[in-house]
């Protein structure tokens, strides 16, 4: 079966329209303007995934995580209208499910694909419904072992098309822990597609990933890095994540588009102005021998190269030639 994930690069909007409708449908615009083609959300339903007691993360410093959570959540209205957006926009509609609540919400809307989050990769529960759906699968590898995602890709294995996204949950995180060597072990140890989620802050680790097969790649995306929430100051704002779009666009069209080396005719024109022809180093009278101290090489390559001198040293002139005469064939006995 073929995957429907090909050359994907995600926009991850996570939670960063912190509750606001308006401003949700204006990152999928921002998306797709800046070249993304898959726009992704984060699907909350707060009591049903999370208890008032449970720790919140150092970023939520004034308020719980639960009543953050609350206040970025949308009606199941809002979530199918979100997708309708994605599409207008041309893009794919995908989001991560916190609960199976969520999962229902998003079968309503009608999700090109769900994407399991790293902390859901051991909650087999909401795996095993997710894969009921038959709908396609991006499952993040960031917070597990081998063992926890063996278990997870072979409960999501019947939903027909399972990507595994190599992923290092740090925020930001730096290239040299990015573990794009991952994605080739995934690959040989599930038989999958593979891809990146970049928490990076550059795009090296992406156009690494993606010379390693990843068939696609997330960034996180914002309108300003000076927003509040959970993702916002480690997203790309608007101009680099369109440049992020565009280089990453760019290797797999490098990748698609193997050069013959042998094949140098388009050269041609430039190998005659820039290669050296064998030229005489001052004037030679006819009959002399052409020894290697009376030739030098010289632009343009017209004449004979450079890398036949030993076809010429030894011959005789078979006329006067004067300094600087580029040597052919015609010039010897």
């Amino acid at each position: 079966m073929t995957s429907i994930v090909q050359r994907w690069i995600i926009a991850e909007a996570g939670s960063v329209h912190d509750g606001s409708f308006g401003n949700a449908c204006k990152l999928v615009e921002l998306a797709a303007k800046c070249g993304a083609n898959v726009i992704k959300f984060q699907t909350h339903v707060a009591d049903a995934e999370t208890l008032a007691s449970a720790p919140a993360p150092a970023y939520f410093k004034s308020e719980s995580r639960i009543d953050y959570r609350a206040s970025t959540t949308f009606a199941t209205a809002q979530w199918r209208e979100l997708g309708a957006v994605a599409r207008e926009n041309g893009l794919k509609f995908i989001s991560s499910p916190f609960a199976i609540e969520a999962v229902e919400i998003l079968e309503d809307a009608g999700v090109d694909a769900f994407k399991i989050a790293s902390g859901e990769v051991t909650n087999l529960p909401l795996l095993e419904r997710i894969a009921a759906t038959r709908r396609a699968v991006i499952l993040s590898s960031g917070m597990s072992d081998w063992a926890e995602l063996d278990r997870a890709v072979e409960t999501l294995r019947p939903c027909g098309d399972l990507v595994v996204m190599q992923c290092t949950s740090a925020y930001p995180c730096p290239v040299e822990k990015a573990g794009v060597n991952v994605i080739t072990e995934l690959a040989a140890r599930y038989g999958l597609p593979t891809g990146l989620s970049d928490h990076t802050q550059g795009v090296a680790a992406a156009v690494a990933a993606i010379t390693l097969g990843a068939s696609c790649v997330e960034k996180h995306v914002t309108f300003s890095r000076a927003m509040y929430g959970s993702d916002a100051q480690f997203g790309f704002e608007p101009p680099d994540f369109a440049r992020y779009c565009a280089e990453v666009r760019d290797a797999w069209h490098l990748l698609a588009n193997p050069v013959n080396k042998a094949d140098l005719a388009a050269f041609s024109e430039m190998k005659r102005v820039f290669e050296k022809s064998i030229v005489t180093a001052g004037p030679i009278k006819q009959g002399e021998a052409l020894t290697r101290e009376r030739l030098a090489f010289k632009k343009p390559g017209t004449g004979i190269r450079a890398d036949r001198l030993a076809e010429v040293v030894g011959r005789r002139a078979n006329r006067d030639l004067p300094a600087d005469h580029v040597l052919s064939e015609k010039d010897f006995q």
